[in-house]
């Protein structure tokens, strides 16, 4: 039986994106998005929880949000989750969850992207950059596309 391994985040950006690049010289950036719900409990009283949510994308996407996110914007991100793991230098076991994206919207102000490959210019507002292929691509082979689209609720 085949899974689906799909997450669908709206939030804010805690910090501003930290672009890098692998030996082979493929883009990954990085940042950390806070979704937060609210509640009233038995009491009436007003509840606020957030979480934070590691998101990492890869190749023209993540040169974009690079680009375009800073800390504080509001982003629409689409993609899996990834569980990694590795040994630290004093050979500690660690641990990390993280949303690979594979879609991402620039939601509110500021500047928008437009790209070679976006018929239409960009508008203030909504702006979605993506890695669009019918198979989620290894992160050594990501590729970003910006197009210009509502969202989708």
């Amino acid at each position: 039986m085949l899974g689906v391994n799909k997450v669908i985040l709206i939030g804010n950006l805690g910090k501003d994106p930290e672009l890098r690049y692998t030996p082979g010289g493929q883009a990954t950036a990085s940042f950390s998005l806070a979704t937060t719900e609210r509640w009233n409990d038995k009491n009436g009283q007003r509840q606020e929880r957030t979480e934070w949510h590691n998101i990492v994308s890869w190749g023209k996407l993540a040169e974009l949000v690079n680009q375009y996110l800073k800390k504080g914007r509001s982003a629409y991100v689409e993609g899996r989750i990834n569980y990694r793991s590795w040994d630290d230098r004093d050979g500690n076991k660690k641990y990390r969850t993280e949303i690979v994206a594979n879609q991402i919207q620039f939601l509110g102000g500021g500047g928008t992207p437009s790209a070679g490959n976006s018929a239409a210019e960009a508008s203030p507002g909504a702006t979605e950059a993506s890695s669009k292929s019918n198979e989620e691509p290894p992160p050594e082979a990501g590729q970003g596309a910006v197009v210009e689209e509502n969202l989708p609720f």
